[in-house]
């Protein structure tokens, strides 16, 4: 899944830089003012504009890409980027739905949902530890072996002991 939001957002990221390119000459070429403004400052602002959104969509795709690459949840800045992206898809659904079309409403609510899926389904994936190895089951201190005495751990065993305990039981 984090391979087709890579793809897609990949292909959002030129679809975009090409549209407000495509914007800017349009603008430059009737050479017409929107409520007083220069038409040489409103092309300049869109191609930056395309600039600037398509490194900003290519950026998410390389944060999908190295997610499933390593098959880890995205952490930091990473995670705060595809969280960026799918509130803008949110809004960018929003505008589709009032001013574009159902099609186009449709492609960004799936983006939204494979984006928020990607971001939730890495993150219930535990994270594999270091300290994860066979366990000896003849433990002295077992708490399920009755005969066992509580005794004081050593140093080196308490530094061994895991950090958090382990998970509870569940009844069915």
């Amino acid at each position: 899944m984090a391979w087709i939001v890579a793809v897609v957002l990949l292909a959002e990221a030129f679809g975009v830089a090409l549209l407000n390119w495509i914007m800017a000459g349009v603008v430059d070429g009737q050479n017409m003012s929107l409520a007083g403004l220069d038409p040489d400052a409103m092309a300049t602002s869109s191609r930056v504009g395309a600039v600037v959104f398509g490194l900003y969509f290519a950026l998410c795709a390389l944060v999908a890409l190295l997610v499933a690459l390593r098959n880890r949840p995205p952490a930091g800045l990473g995670r705060i980027l595809l969280i960026s992206v799918a509130v803008v898809h949110g809004l960018l659904a929003a505008v589709a739905w009032a001013l574009v079309g159902r099609p186009q409403f449709a492609f960004m609510v799936v983006m939204l949902a494979l984006i928020v899926l990607l971001l939730v389904t890495y993150d219930a994936q535990p994270e594999p530890t270091a300290a994860a190895g066979p366990q000896d089951t003849d433990d002295p201190g077992d708490p399920g072996d009755p005969e066992a005495a509580e005794e004081p751990k050593a140093p080196q065993e308490a530094a061994d002991a895991p950090l958090t305990p382990p998970p509870a039981p569940t009844t069915p």
